[in-house]
């Protein structure tokens, strides 16, 4: 049984990446898919926005985007988050997250 996909959603000026935390991991990094959502491992500790920033850099790093166009949307305190990517397409954020997708599954 193959992985879900990758459950993206186009907002008028970007996209909308879902993401699903894992906090106090080993490394900075994304890890694959878990459940339509992007599985973010960071090192940072859940505390003061640390967390968020971190998976903020990750993501901003993987898409090739400024850290600036990059905001949470939801999901602060919560393992299950959105950041909103300005000035993406759908299909742009498909493709440069397409390295760490093909080589992992569901998580």
């Amino acid at each position: 049984m193959s992985a879900p996909p990758l459950d993206l959603a186009v907002a008028r000026d970007g996209v909308v990446v879902p993401v699903s935390a894992k906090p106090r991991a080993r490394r900075d990094a994304i890890a694959g898919l878990r459940h339509g959502a992007l599985l973010i491992e960071t090192t940072a500790a859940p505390e003061e926005g640390a967390a968020n920033e971190a998976i903020r850099r990750v993501l901003a790093r993987a898409l090739g985007v400024a850290r600036t166009e990059v905001e949470l949307t939801s999901g602060g305190a919560s393992r299950h988050k959105r950041f909103k990517v300005a000035g993406l397409t759908e299909a742009a954020a498909r493709a440069r997250l397409a390295p760490w997708l093909a080589e992992r599954g569901d998580g």
